[in-house]
């Protein structure tokens, strides 16, 4: 079973209290949640200028990448990658939210005025490879290709 009850359980479960988590995020009018990274994933923050075009480039190969925040404004994207990943990643310009760091995540299914899904959480815990994130990356960076779509 897939969906934002799921979505919220899995999101959830990496808080220290899950349960207070789930309570104090429903009731929560901002509906936020503040959660670490590090346990289920870690969080690859990308500038707004290249996270669309990486989400455009990785939605043409996957059929489902791993979820996708995007902040106020849209200043950042940030792409949910195995533990781990932060702690190995070397690329700059590339923020990271790995073990020992702590997010801002908004409720699944629910509008906020501020940080919201791109790509929400389905509770399956599908996650973006980051090889192929990386690679996503260097193409959204290249640009359309020559002749192409403008």
């Amino acid at each position: 079973m897939t969906g934002a009850k799921t979505a919220v359980e899995w999101l959830a479960s990496v808080a220290p209290d899950p349960a207070a988590c789930r309570r104090e995020w429903e009731r929560d009018p901002r509906g936020v949640a503040l959660l670490p990274a590090g346990r289920a994933w870690d969080v690859l923050i990308l500038p707004g200028g290249l996270g669309r075009p990486t989400l455009d480039v990785l939605t043409r190969v996957l059929d489902r990448p791993g979820p996708v925040l995007v902040d106020f404004g849209d200043a950042r994207t940030g792409f949910f990658v195995p533990p781990g990943t932060a702690a190995r990643w070397l690329g700059t310009g590339v923020r990271t939210a790995g073990h020992g760091t702590w997010i801002v995540v908004p409720y699944p299914g629910r509008s906020t005025g501020g940080v919201r899904w791109l790509v929400p959480p389905d509770g399956s815990g599908t996650l973006t490879d980051p090889a192929l994130l990386e690679l996503a990356m260097h193409e959204a960076a290249a640009g359309p290709p020559a002749g192409g779509r403008g």
